[in-house]
């Protein structure tokens, strides 16, 4: 079985997705900050449970020898869709991009990747060393 079927890098790897598409749209968001009339967009939030729920099992099933033996199972890694911000502030001339709360959230989105990489990169590594690699 590939390592990116296993449930857990799945939804990690979608939440790495999800951080990659919610970065071009801030990235958009502050390029286009004095933009008159431009209306910031954003990612509904992404959501571990919804992705757990959406698993099933493969087709190939493996075979319990015991009581204790997990299932194996997969996830769908759907694209993600933009949605407008609610925008407190507004410019004269139609902006509604703060550039201060923009930046907040490409920090943020940034530290998020980053700790979805380093478990990825550590579950690999456990997988590795249960396997004597």
């Amino acid at each position: 079985m590939a390592v990116n079927k296993i449930p857990l890098f799945a939804a990690l790897r979608a939440k790495m997705e999800w951080n990659e598409a919610r970065q071009k749209l801030l990235a958009e968001n502050v390029a286009n900050a004095e933009t008159p009339g431009y209306r910031g967009r954003d990612l509904k939030e992404f959501n571990f449970g919804e992705m757990v729920s959406k698993s099933r099992v493969n087709s190939i099933s493996a075979v319990t020898t015991q009581p204790g033996h997990i299932a194996i199972g997969r996830t769908d890694g759907g694209r993600f869709s933009a949605q407008s911000m609610n925008s407190f502030e507004v410019t004269p001339e139609g902006n509604g991009v703060t550039l201060e709360d923009e930046m907040m959230k490409v920090a943020a989105n940034q530290m998020d990747y980053q700790a979805a990489t380093s478990l990825y990169t550590r579950s690999v590594k456990l997988i590795r060393t249960a396997l004597g690699r």
